[in-house]
C-alpha cells in the first residue's frame, strides 16, 4: 500500500503528526509512506523510521515571488505525481493542503466539515471523517489515521518514531533552555532565565542555549555573561542537530515554541511555560513533562501577540504579567521533579 501524508506546517503541527505515522507503520508494516512537508521541517520527518520519501514544499518561500518560483513549482508538481497512491491523507485541513493533495494521484481522505479548520478543503476529498475538535491535536490526527486505515488504537502508546543519534556522554548533566519564540507575549522574562540558569549551575548542570536569529543570540549571550563557566551558547544548528543535542540532555525548559514540541516528542524531561497561549489542545505531548500555566489574570490566555499591559503597571513589575507566578523557583522545582521521575522510570 502506498500512502501520501500531507502535513506541511507548522513545526508543532508536524511534530503532532508523528505518532499517527508511527501507529500506521506499526500496525501495517508493509505500508510505503511518503510525506509532503515544508522545506524547513524536512530534517525531522526524515528521522522518522516509517517515512520512505520526503517531498519538500516551499509555499512559504514561493508566496514572496510566485513568478520567479514557477520552475520550482513545476518540479514539485512532477515529483508529487511520480507515484499513484492508494490513499492520500490531508492531515492539515487547510485549503492549501487540500490543493496539494488534489494535485497528487490517489484517493484523498480528510476531516469532515464539522471537524476541519477550513471547510472548503472538504470539497477536494473523496472521503471525510468526523474527529472531535475538543481533543488534543495528537489524538485528533491519530484518530483521523485510524478511521482512514480502519485499525483500532486501543492502548497503543503515542510514539514519535524518531531515530536520533545521541552525542557522547558529557562530564556534566546538561539542560537545554529554549528561550526563543515568536510573539512577545510568549517570552518568559529574560531576568527569569538568568535566575534559572544560576540555580541550575549551582546544582551542577551545564546549560545549553540555542538560537535561531540575531535577537535570540544576543539574549543567549546576555544570559551566558552572568555565569560564563556553566553556560554554552550553541552554534546555529539545524533542527536535526538540535534534536541530537536534546536527546542527550537531562531536561529541557521551553516557552511556547516548536522546539518544545520536539523535546516532548523525544521524551526528554520537559517543563513548558505558557502565559498568553493555551496548551490544552496544542501543547507539548510527552510522557515526562510539566506544563506551567498562569491563571491569576482574567485575560489569560489572551492569544494575542502584544500584551495589553505596559511594564511596571499595577499587576506586576514582571512583563508580561501573566508570568509573575511562574518564577524561576517554581520552574526549577518542576524541572527537578520531571528529571527525578525519568530516573525512577529508567
Amino acid at each position: 500500500m502506498r500512502v501520501l501524508v500531507v502535513k506541511m506546517s507548522s513545526f508543532g503541527d508536524v511534530i503532532h503528526t508523528l505518532p499517527a505515522v508511527t501507529d500506521l507503520k506499526t500496525l501495517i508494516p508493509e505500508v510505503e509512506i511518503d510525506w509532503v512537508v515544508e522545506e524547513a521541517f524536512t530534517d525531522i520527518v526524515r528521522l522518522h523510521f516509517g517515512v520512505d520519501r520526503v517531498i519538500p514544499v516551499a509555499i512559504r518561500r514561493w508566496r514572496s515571488s510566485w513568478i520567479t518560483s514557477l520552475g520550482e513549482i513545476a518540479r514539485f508538481r512532477r515529483q508529487l505525481r511520480e507515484k499513484e497512491y492508494d490513499i492520500i491523507i490531508d492531515a492539515q485541513g487547510l485549503l492549501k493542503s487540500a490543493l496539494v493533495s488534489w494535485v497528487a494521484k490517489g484517493s484523498i481522505h480528510g476531516l469532515d466539515a464539522a471537524s476541519i479548520k477550513e471547510a472548503i478543503a472538504c470539497s477536494f476529498y473523496q472521503q471525510t471523517h468526523a474527529v472531535a475538535k475538543s481533543q488534543h491535536a495528537v489524538t485528533r490526527v491519530r484518530q483521523l489515521f485510524s478511521d482512514t486505515f480502519e485499525y483500532e488504537l486501543t492502548d497503543l502508546p503515542a510514539g514519535c518514531g524518531l531515530a536520533v543519534d545521541q552525542p557522547q556522554n558529557e562530564s556534566k548533566p546538561r539542560l537545554l533552555f529554549l528561550h526563543g519564540t515568536t510573539w512577545s507575549t510568549k517570552h518568559w522574562p529574560e531576568e527569569y532565565w538568568c535566575e534559572l540558569a544560576i540555580k541550575a549551575a549551582d546544582q551542577g548542570f551545564q546549560i545549553l542555549l540555542p538560537h535561531g536569529d540575531d535577537l535570540e543570540l544576543q539574549r543567549a549571550d546576555r544570559i551566558a555573561e552572568r555565569i560564563p563557566n556553566n553556560v554554552t551558547v550553541l552554534a546555529r544548528a539545524s533542527i536535526g542537530q538540535l534534536a541530537e543535542q536534546m536527546s542527550s540532555c537531562a531536561g529541557v525548559v521551553t516557552v511556547d515554541t516548536g522546539l518544545g514540541h520536539l523535546a516532548a516528542a523525544l521524551d526528554v524531561p520537559l517543563v513548558a511555560i505558557y502565559g498568553a497561549t493555551d496548551p490544552k489542545l496544542t501543547g507539548p505531548y510527552g510522557s515526562v513533562q510539566s506544563v506551567l500555566v498562569s491563571d491569576h489574570l482574567p485575560c489569560i490566555p489572551c492569544l494575542k501577540k502584544d500584551c495589553q499591559f505596559q511594564k511596571g503597571e499595577e499587576y506586576s513589575s514582571i512583563h508580561p504579567p501573566c508570568y509573575q507566578k511562574i518564577s524561576p523557583e517554581v520552574v526549577f522545582d518542576k524541572l527537578s521533579e520531571v528529571i527525578s521521575k525519568r530516573v525512577m522510570d529508567d
